[in-house]
Formats: C-alpha cells, structure tokens, sequence
C-alpha cells in the first residue's frame, strides 16, 4: 500500500496514524531541523494541497500573479472526497520532490504550505457538515475536533528530545494562524463532503469555486468589473477593504461561496434585481409547463395515429 500522504496531514495508510486521540495540551515528542538524518524525506512522493491562503502566500513570496503562480508550480486535483477542484504542488519531474525544497531545506519555509506545517501532527473535526444553532446558524462551539500524530517509518524526528504540547507545537509552526484563515474554506471543503455523491455542483459552481479559491485577483475583477455591486448589497466598508486587501477578499470569497453554492451564509440582492430574478424564473416556468403541454399533445397525436393506424 503506498505511504503517499493526502490532503492537509492525513495519510492514505492509516497504520501511519497513531490510534490515540490528543487534545491540545497533550504532549508530543518530536523536532525537525537538518542534524537529522531523515531531513527533508517527507517533501517528495507526496500529494500538498493548497489552500487560497498558501496560495496568497506563495505568489507573494515569489512575486507572482496568483494565476502565474497556480500555472507554473501547480496541477489540477479534486479535493478530497468531493467534487470540488483544487490545485496541489508539481512535484519535480526529475526526482517526485518539492519544487522548493533543496538538500539544505524549505527555500520558502517562512511561507510554506498548510499541509507541511501540519506534519507530523493531524486534525480530525467530526462535524464535517457544520454545526448549527436553533437558528440555523453554524455554532462553532459545538465543533468536536481531536489530534493525532502521524508517526512513519522514515521519520527520525520522534527520536529528538523536544517535547511540545500540541498547542505549543502549532504555534510555533503558525498552524493556529493558518487554521483561522483556512477556516472558512475548509468549512465549504466539508460541507460538499458530508452531501456524498447524492448531489453534485454544476459546471458553472465549479469554475466559480475554483476561480475564487485559486486567483483573487480575477476574482476581485469579478466583482468591481462585473453587475456583481448591482445586484448585491454589500457593506460600504466591505467594498473598500476588498478593493485592495487581499486577505479580506478572500475571507470574503469564502462567504460568498457559501452564500451561492450552500445557501449557509445570507448576501442580500437588491429589490430591484430581486423582482428582475423572480419574473425571470416567472417566465422560465411559463416557458417550461408550455413545453409540457407540447410534448404532451405530440406524444398524444402520435398514440392517436398508432390506434388509427
């Protein structure tokens, strides 16, 4: 069974996880750094999947459009267990290693991705759906969330005399600041999962989803370039922060994603497009039951010919 690690920590080999649930003041044994003889093993034969915010990240470090960015150093994938489409790292032709990483290390380390920051330790959330108040809004606080260690043959990072509780170990890899900006995404990422395969996005759901989640430049083109400000409300404030500020644009994409394709999160259309988009449908059910009756009266007038005939 391959030992290729899968989307944000987890691993396609559960005999890599360690069958014992952590909080976040359990006490972990673990340090990386290049004395050891492992040093950078875990950053080839492996599958990172990017989150909008690695991307942002990324294409800041190197300079990049976003779109550049996602072109030259990534490849499509569909994110795990759904329909959605995602990007991860292109591994190296050469070797099937990280783009970024050299015998000396992370070139990118300060910006690495979520997924590499992780390692060794792993999340688990069972209210994959999002949990929800008497109101209908999602509660946080009811969140089950545990940890695990992911503990591979190869690793000799356990053999180091460095212990951390969980809580010190994710500071200090910034996984709690990347949590908070992967939040609103990964939350879109569980919902589509806990649908399975009964429901399925439309082409046009998809391209959004990935348009938004890969390139937010295109997609703040998207809004001041477009009827979008015609047809939806948005907070003054809100429209000037995501005018230059690409961290609030994302945060906001992450709502409009989940207002559009789940219906999870409330964004007012204007009244005037509101009437608009309700005698539209009026006219596209008044154009489908006349179709009806069409259909109906052919296949009628061609049993009728069958009994004359």
């Amino acid at each position: 069974m391959s030992d290729e690690k899968s989307i944000f920590g987890s691993v396609k080999n559960p005999s890599a996880v360690e069958p014992k649930k952590l909080t976040l003041d359990s006490k972990i044994k673990f340090r990386c750094h290049p004395g050891v003889s492992c040093f950078t093993a875990c950053c080839g034969g492996i599958k990172i999947v990017l989150t909008p915010y690695d991307i942002l990240c990324l294409s800041r470090r190197l300079e990049l459009e976003p779109s550049d960015f996602v072109q030259r150093y990534t490849e499509p994938t569909w994110l795990e267990k759904t329909d959605m489409p995602g990007v991860q790292l292109k591994m190296r032709e050469e070797d099937d290693r990280c783009p970024f990483v050299t015998p000396k290390g992370c070139t990118v380390y300060t910006d690495r991705p979520t997924a590499c920051r992780y390692y060794p330790v792993g999340m688990a959330d069972f209210h994959e759906g999002g949990s929800r108040d008497a109101e209908g809004n999602e509660n946080a606080a009811a969140e089950d969330k545990f940890f695990f260690i992911v503990r591979e043959p190869h690793c000799k990072g356990f053999e180091e005399d460095k212990e951390w509780t969980v809580r010190e170990w994710r500071a200090d890899q910034g996984v709690d600041v990347r949590d908070e900006m992967n939040k609103g995404w990964l939350r879109l990422v569980m919902r589509r999962k806990s649908f399975g395969h009964q429901a399925s996005l439309s082409e046009q759901a998809k391209r959004m989803f990935f348009m938004a989640s890969t390139d937010l430049h295109t997609f703040r083109r998207f809004i001041f370039e477009s009827s979008f400000l015609e047809t939806y409300e948005l907070d003054p404030q809100v429209i000037e922060e995501i005018k230059t500020d690409d961290v609030a644009l994302m945060l906001f994409s992450f709502e409009y994603l989940a207002a559009t394709l789940f219906g999870a999160t409330k964004m007012d259309i204007r009244p005037d497009k509101l009437k608009e988009k309700v005698e539209q449908l009026k006219k596209r059910q008044g154009e489908q039951v006349l179709q009806s009756v069409a259909d109906y009266e052919k296949m009628k007038a061609g049993r009728d010919k069958k009994k004359v005939d």
